[in-house]
């Protein structure tokens, strides 16, 4: 695209100026350094870009190199015609700042100067006859616009920093906002959820279900005898069996399922996306291994834990799936403990079986 705009813009200034000398560029016979040098800035930059296109290395080399012969060769172009041509010497220079790289810039700066300098006093005063005065006027000119790259690039790496301390400190934000998300959440002594979240994740399942006929059970857990743990052992034991069921509890269930303690020794666990059967074979393995549990410092003997179960039922609602799980639970504190009771054993009058 650069070559084709530079082309045209060519074209119609040969076409508009009345110069007699750039009117014979257009005639047979004249203007054949004028189209060498056209034709050698369109290879150079078809050269540059297959290379950029077919090869992953020394990119920053081909353009660096295409921009120092395209640069020269717009030169040759437009000194015949234009005053200030020297300004395209400057391209070389520019391309540190595609790259930002001081160490780029500096060499590209002193070496236009030098080679600026050769061809001045190997051309534009020997040829031209340039003044002395241009030449210096010129080299001032790059001096200037390598400090103001310089500055360029120093600015975009201090921008560059600050950006990165900025996402630094946004991370460590959102760092911070999850881990007081999760202290919201989280229930203290145990590592559940809490009472809170626990609704919360409740309602928007059973939102699912109704919507999508997820598949949901709930199972409520309540500590055998917590009490006498606490009244004979200490509160002090009581909340490490507390903490030991619960760690219990959530490495048993699968991660779909959802466990938090409800409140005192009472645990309440969601399973999704199971049918009825593999709830109750969870709710069983959780019963059991809770039961095979040691406790040197409760006296060495068992805690075990009831556990009243529900397959919750399209339009029974949030009150009803409590009221049929809390019915169940009871039944299996009521009939021996250290059990698990379904509800539809206790609403569909079917006897209870004990799992000891």
């Amino acid at each position: 695209m650069l070559v084709l705009l530079m082309l045209a813009v060519q074209f119609i200034f040969m076409l508009s100026a009345r110069i007699p000398e750039v009117k014979s560029v257009l005639l047979p016979g004249q203007g054949h350094l004028f189209i060498a040098c056209n034709l050698m800035i369109v290879i150079a930059m078809s050269l540059a870009e297959m290379w950029l296109r077919t090869t992953d290395q020394y990119h920053k080399q081909a353009v660096v190199g295409c921009g120092f012969v395209v640069s020269y060769l717009m030169y040759f172009v437009l000194e015949p015609f234009v005053d200030g041509a020297q300004m395209t010497l400057m391209m070389p220079i520019m391309i540190s700042l595609i790259y930002f790289d001081q160490k780029l810039l500096k060499c590209l700066g002193v070496f236009s100067l030098l080679f600026y300098a050769a061809l001045y006093f190997g051309l534009e005063r020997t040829v031209l006859d340039k003044p002395l005065l241009e030449f210096l006027l010129v080299e001032c000119v790059f001096i200037v616009f390598v400090v103001m790259a310089q500055a360029v690039i120093v600015r975009a790496w201090e921008v560059r920093e600050h950006l990165e301390q900025l996402t630094k400190s946004e991370q460590g934000l959102m760092v911070e906002r999850a881990i007081s998300d999760k202290l919201l959440k989280i229930e203290a002594l145990t590592g559940l959820y809490n009472h809170k979240t626990f609704h919360e994740y409740l309602d928007s399942l059973l939102e699912q279900c109704e919507s999508n006929g997820l598949r949901l059970q709930l199972a409520l857990f309540d500590i055998d005898n917590f009490k006498r743990v606490n009244d004979t052992y200490g509160h002090w034991v009581g909340d490490l069996v507390l903490k030991e069921v619960a760690a219990k509890v959530a490495g048993q269930i699968g991660l779909n399922d959802f466990a938090a303690r409800y409140g005192g020794e009472e645990f309440a666990v969601i399973f999704t996306d199971k049918s009825f059967q593999e709830a109750y074979a969870a709710a069983e393995d959780m019963r059991l291994a809770i039961s095979q549990m040691e406790h040197p410092y409760a006296g060495g003997k068992p805690i075990t834990v009831s556990i009243g179960l529900c397959d919750y039922q399209l339009g029974d609602g949030k009150e009803l799936l409590f009221r049929k799980t809390d019915d169940a639970l009871y039944t299996a504190k009521r009939s021996g403990k250290n059990k698990v009771v379904t509800a539809s054993q206790v609403h569909g009058k079917v006897t209870v079986a004990t799992y000891a």
